[in-house]
């Protein structure tokens, strides 16, 4: 993407390149409408000389070279659609005009809506299949398929180290139905269903190259996780599967030319499943890492990286483009959006978080490996609650252990209701969901006490989808530090009221002012002193930042160099 070019002097000065001459159009250098200039994104800038300060003109004629009249051309900042920001080979590989990505919030929270609505605007979007019974993963695919045909759109693969028949069950439901994107999530190894699930149907084209029709994108925060999604499938892994007959012999030779994941995510502080890791040192780590194993393997299609976690603002967005992401995906900003399937009264709740308004608490399904999710904080005392019950797991070895106050405590004001209801209601629910841990926590009283917490700390969030009143305090709330920089930024904006809040229209917002700061960088190494109003980006109504974008690309396209 040329977004600007110039000539700088030994001094550090810009020295001219050109001429720039006032057109005829009357194109005059701006002055106090350089804020409105920056954010015509299909128009040029001109840095030209005047009395040896360098302004920003509009319009007119500008030519490179020694020769011709005029003023001093000093550099020009080209046009910067919002379709540039990324890479443009991912927009090819995956069908789409923007180089934007939902992540797929679990218990559905990434609704069918929040998928459909995406997808309309050219964007890529994952339903939130995590935590949901299977018949609802299903419903959600046929629905998609049925508004959206071949629309690109995807679901969610979670790990489910405690559940592997489920995870299996849904990698096969997926294949029944022609799922082609899965976003892969809260990995902490590669499965049997992970590597079925991308070898199934791959095969060599007319051209002699690799087809996988099974795209996979791997949210990871770490470096040997993506390691190995970046590699070919493990050979071990591919072995089973060609035993047990899930692919054929082509298909486990075809595995060792490309990689499990020929995108990933890197997944920084974000909701949910996160490791706290910084943007700013975990981008360009795993970038170096695609390099090198692309490098290693030799791959004839090339790797990338994509960013999440903090993408919440025009200026998140656009360090990420430029520290080379291939394209930004957001999840807690969702949330908060109408389609969401979050309940307006958890949706208030993260429209009034701050920054510092979150925390970490245990995860529901990896409660007994200790891994932890990142929540809301204010306005609830989940994470309090729930990190007490994992404490009280690791002091004790069954229920019956565990001394009679904090007994009572439990079951006055956290489950509300005698324990032995409670394994009641939880052995019900496994006996549909998975019998195999109803017949563990029979033989395994801490398996049964882990089962009871687990169960709080399930519902917690189905509370909140809920909008259960009284439940509020107990409401698990995804949510990272994002959500509290995009609450300042669209404080006293049409954007504040959550009503107003569309995930389609927030992305543009966030692309569009990436793509507005990015051209004010350029300005900037063009020597240009820009105004505290140039640099800001103020949100704009669905029906503001439609007519923004609705230029088309080929007019961005245009030029007045010669």
């Amino acid at each position: 993407m040329n977004i600007s070019f110039a000539h700088v002097s030994a001094t550090g000065r810009v020295a001219p390149l050109g001429h720039w001459r006032e057109g005829v159009d009357g194109s005059i250098p701006v002055g106090a409408e350089i804020s409105q200039a920056i954010q015509r994104l299909d128009q040029p800038l001109f840095v030209v000389d005047s009395e040896g300060q360098p302004v920003v003109a509009t319009g007119g004629e500008a030519s490179v070279g020694e020769n011709g009249d005029g003023a001093a051309l000093l550099g020009c900042v080209s046009p910067c659609p919002i379709e540039s920001l990324g890479d443009a080979g991912f927009l090819v590989d995956y069908g789409v005009r923007y180089p934007y990505v939902a992540g797929s919030m679990a218990n559905g929270i990434a609704s069918v809506e929040l998928v459909e609505a995406m997808a309309r605007r050219g964007m890529l979007a994952f339903f939130g299949s995590a935590g949901l019974p299977i018949e609802n993963v299903e419903s959600a695919v046929l629905s998609l398929k049925e508004s959206l045909g071949d629309t690109p759109h995807g679901f969610n693969l979670i790990h489910s180290p405690n559940e592997s028949a489920l995870e299996l069950a849904i990698v096969d439901l997926y294949l029944r139905h022609g799922v082609r994107i899965v976003e892969a999530s809260a990995f902490l190894r590669l499965t049997l269903p992970l590597v079925k699930y991308r070898l199934h149907g791959i095969h060599r084209g007319p051209d002699g190259e690799v087809v996988a029709p099974n795209r996979i994108i791997a949210k990871v925060s770490r470096v040997e996780i993506a390691t190995r999604f970046l590699a070919p499938p493990p050979e071990k892994l591919v072995a089973k599967l060609l035993e047990s007959g899930d692919i054929t012999l082509e298909e486990a030779e075809l595995a060792k030319e490309i990689p499990l994941a020929q995108d990933i995510t890197a997944e920084a502080d974000s909701g949910g499943h996160t490791d706290n890791r910084p943007a700013i040192a975990l981008l360009p780590t795993l970038c170096a890492l695609r390099d090198r194993l692309a490098e290693e393997h030799g791959y004839s299609v090339p790797l990338r990286v994509g960013l999440g976690g903090g993408i919440s603002t025009p200026a998140s967005a656009a360090a990420a483009f430029a520290m080379g992401a291939a394209y930004v995906m957001t999840g807690t900003v969702n949330q908060a959006c109408v389609e969401s399937g979050s309940s307006d009264l958890a949706r208030g709740m993260l429209a009034d978080a701050g920054q510092a308004d979150t925390a970490m608490a245990p995860a529901a399904d990896m409660f007994e490996m200790g891994v932890e999710v990142q929540v809301l904080k204010r306005g609830t005392m989940f994470s309090m609650r729930a990190s007490k019950l994992y404490d009280l797991y690791r002091a004790y070895q069954s229920i019956e252990d565990i001394p009679t106050a904090e007994r009572e405590k439990l079951e006055k004001t956290i489950f509300r209701a005698p324990l032995e209801e409670v394994w009641k209601q939880t052995h019900a629910f496994f006996e549909k969901r998975d019998p195999r841990q109803i017949e563990k926590a029979e033989t395994d009283p801490r398996h049964k006490m882990a089962l009871i917490f687990r169960s709080y700390l399930g519902q917690a969030s189905g509370w909140a989808n809920r909008g259960v009143e009284d439940r509020k305090m107990d409401f698990q709330i995804w949510c990272g530090p994002a959500m509290g920089a995009f609450n300042e930024w669209v404080k006293g904006s049409c954007l504040e009221p959550t009503a107003n809040r569309r995930v389609a229209g927030v992305a543009l917002n966030l692309l569009f002012g990436a793509a507005a700061l990015t051209r004010v960088q350029a300005l900037r190494r063009l020597g240009v002193t820009l105004p505290p109003d140039a640099t800001r980006v103020r949100p704009r109504s669905d029906e503001e930042i439609n007519e923004a974008v609705a230029y088309l690309t080929e007019a961005a396209a245009g030029s007045n160099v010669t």
